[in-house]
């Protein structure tokens, strides 16, 4: 059975930096695309990062040059690494795992970023 558990959310100053770190089992990690997609209150759910099995990477608009997505297929774990944290990054934080039509959601984690 597929699962995703991400940890690392937490509250963070604007300007900080969190790591958020997704395990997954039970899937075929490294031909997966994996990414990170986030909800904040009342907003719709965002891309936020991808990277491809071929360890391409594509970064939403609001978070590029800040975000880094990375991924460990030998520890079957993807990485997001946030600096320069924004009020406005404040959301729920999903991993998502897809291949073809296959599609796998973590349980999220919340990060806030507050002064």
């Amino acid at each position: 059975q597929a699962q995703l558990v991400e940890s690392g959310g937490g509250l963070v100053q604007p300007g900080g930096s969190l790591r958020l770190s997704c395990a997954a089992s039970g899937i075929p990690f490294s031909v997966y695309t994996m990414g990170w997609y986030r909800q904040a209150p009342g907003k719709e759910r965002e891309l936020v990062a991808t990277i491809g099995s071929d360890g391409r990477t594509n970064n939403g608009d609001s978070v590029k040059g800040r975000f880094t997505i990375s991924r460990d297929n030998a520890k079957n774990t993807v990485l997001l690494e946030m600096d320069s944290l924004r009020l406005d990054d404040t959301a729920v934080y999903y991993c998502h795992a897809g291949f073809g039509s296959l599609d796998e959601w973590g349980q999220g984690t919340q990060v806030t970023v507050s002064s």
